[in-house]
């Protein structure tokens, strides 16, 4: 599975995330990739899973492969998060 993390620049919050994400996964017990991008780039990726801030539902409305965090820093969030998501889509 391959996941990416997005923030305006790619480089902050995207980077804080990523982290948050793989402690989550971890714990999940799921394998995965995780890259961090900004929202130029993200356009033009392929992957299974983008995990991002609420600030940036607007620009992803047409998705469903994207779960929204509110605190960037909380494992316990992410994971019910990630694994309400991957339970939904028969990921794990």
């Amino acid at each position: 599975m391959k996941i990416i993390t997005v923030c305006g620049l790619g480089v902050g919050s995207s980077l804080i995330l990523k982290m948050t994400v793989d402690s989550a996964m971890n714990q999940l017990g799921v394998k995965c990739t995780i890259e961090h991008w900004d929202m130029g780039t993200i356009k033009g990726q392929n992957c299974d899973l983008i995990v991002t801030t609420e600030g940036f539902r607007k620009n992803f409305a047409d998705q469903e492969n994207v779960v929204y965090i509110d605190n960037i820093v909380d494992v316990k969030e992410t994971k019910e998060k990630l694994e309400t998501y991957l339970k939904l889509h028969n990921l794990m």
